[in-house]
């Protein structure tokens, strides 16, 4: 089997919490997790004040080479991703091609701005009164066709396990959490 390999674009203002948990989780499960800067390898500061050196930038990576796109929130970030012509041109390739995509905490946002959001989703609180597409659900992560997306940086553990499930099946996903000595009670 070919290794998954999914996208976290990172921009200035990324909510670091919940960066590291996706790639983390992924990696943990098999994925080759490719982390990527915007328009550059320097490093990324998070809205927290840590930075992380992407593995990449945005302009060499391959949509066709591209499983999954994770775009973690931070408002920062957020708005830095769907403004950027590159990530806006990824994850409409990856829609069209019906592969998961994900985003959490305020990046529901930039799906919305980049027009893939048209089910129902969730996003960290106040949030929803900027999206204007979809229908905004309380839950902590939500699956609506290949769009997962999830509240915040709590929420970041089950939402990354979701996305394992996504890729490599349930056995999988429940391997990676008890390893993790993640309790599903």
């Amino acid at each position: 089997m070919m290794q998954k390999v999914v996208l976290v674009p990172l921009a200035k203002g990324f909510e670091e919490l919940e960066a590291v948990t996706i790639i983390d989780v992924l990696r943990r499960a098999g994925a080759r997790v490719v982390v990527a800067g915007l328009d550059s390898t320097d490093l990324v500061q998070s809205q927290g004040g840590i930075f992380i050196r992407p593995d990449s930038k945005m302009e060499l990576i391959e949509p066709q080479n591209i499983d999954m796109i994770v775009l973690p929130g931070g408002w920062g970030g957020t708005v830095a991703l769907a403004s950027h012509p590159l990530v806006r041109s990824m994850v409409e390739a990856l829609h069209k091609r019906q592969k998961p995509i994900g985003a959490i905490c305020a990046a529901p946002y930039a799906l919305s701005e980049i027009g893939v959001i048209e089910g129902q989703y969730t996003c960290y609180p106040g949030i929803q009164e900027k999206i204007q597409r979809g229908e905004f659900v309380e839950s902590l992560v939500v699956e609506s066709d290949h769009i997962f997306t999830s509240q915040g940086p709590a929420t970041a553990l089950p939402f990354a396990l979701a996305l394992v499930e996504k890729l490599f099946g349930k056995a999988q996903r429940d391997e990676v959490a008890r390893a993790m000595l993640v309790s599903d009670s």
